[in-house]
């Protein structure tokens, strides 16, 4: 796993798609029915702040409770600045999801922005 996330130097071709915090908001306020999934630790997701509506599926768990997440719909991955989302974006690509997306900069961007969050 290792030797393909860095062999040569860059991303494989089956790299997922990215998203920045403006674009996803944008879209978010058009109301664009997303799927807003949030792969950072509970605690994370509590304390730190989270986009509204999004929902809490830890990496962690993300391989065992991928049949909770529908296929049909787009799914954007967040975490704290992108890396772990990337990750959860190529494991869901892998078990056939087609339309995920990973937010880059991931909350730190989000926040850095000075859009709003959810806390508590």
């Amino acid at each position: 796993m290792l030797r393909n996330l860095f062999q040569g130097g860059s991303r494989s071709a089956t790299a997922p798609a990215t998203i920045d915090v403006k674009t996803l908001k944008q879209r978010l306020d058009q109301g664009e029915n997303l799927l807003l999934v949030d792969v950072r630790s509970g605690e994370e997701y509590t304390y730190d702040g989270r986009i509204a509506g999004s929902r809490l599926l830890p990496l962690p768990m993300l391989a065992n409770r991928i049949e909770e997440l529908p296929k049909d719909q787009p799914i954007i991955c967040v975490c704290r600045s992108g890396n772990r989302s990337g990750v959860a974006c190529e494991q869901l690509s892998r078990k056939g999801f087609t339309n995920v997306t990973n937010l880059s900069g991931g909350m730190v961007a989000w926040a850095r922005a000075g859009f709003p969050m959810d806390r508590g």
